[in-house]
């Protein structure tokens, strides 16, 4: 009887390291978790209008049309925390806004048109299973309020056409769009 060949696994990435198993993967885990104070601190945010803190990451140099100053697209990093981890509505008038996942607690973003049909919630975060989505749009006008489901979260936000405060609309505090639940962003 022949003796059989050694079984091998072929690594396809060599550069890849697998993450760590047992005691250094709880090890691992306890020392990546940081505080929203530490991760403001890591990238400079500042407070930002809509509550929560940012900061621009990108202005494109590429503008929408020749003599304008209005940028083709703007990306910001923005975080919510703890009891102030609730953004006013808001709506960015004529551009596209795309949200992006990158780190702490799922974010509950809702969105409206002020219609009278219920506010829609989507919740950005890295469990895909249970529903949570790495990415959201919100439409040109569309209403939206974004809330913190944990101790902070960080998103990024890229706006396209690039962001300005001329086409930026605030809510006054308080203000809640036709067909929400009064009880939206409290709960």
């Amino acid at each position: 009887m022949c003796n059989p060949l050694p079984i091998t696994s072929v690594n396809r990435f060599p550069s890849h390291k697998a993450p760590p198993r047992g005691p250094a993967r709880i090890q691992l885990i306890m020392t990546t978790q940081r505080t929203a104070q530490e991760v403001i601190d890591q990238l400079n945010l500042k407070p930002h209008p809509e509550k929560g803190f940012f900061t621009e990451t990108f202005r494109d140099s590429t503008t929408v049309a020749p003599g304008s100053t209005r940028p083709q697209s703007t990306q910001i990093y923005y975080l919510l925390a703890g009891d102030e981890g609730i953004s006013h509505w808001h709506r960015v008038l004529d551009a596209v806004e795309v949200w992006h996942y990158y780190d702490g607690a799922p974010l509950q973003l809702s969105l409206s048109w002020d219609d009278g049909k219920p506010v829609r919630d989507v919740v950005l975060g890295r469990d895909l299973w249970k529903g949570e989505r790495p990415q959201v749009i919100v439409e040109r006008g569309e209403w939206q309020h974004a809330r913190s489901l944990g101790d902070w979260t960080l998103v990024g936000c890229t706006v396209a056409p690039g962001f300005v405060e001329e086409v930026f609309d605030m809510a006054e505090p308080g203000w809640e769009p036709r067909g929400a639940d009064k009880e939206q962003g409290k709960k």
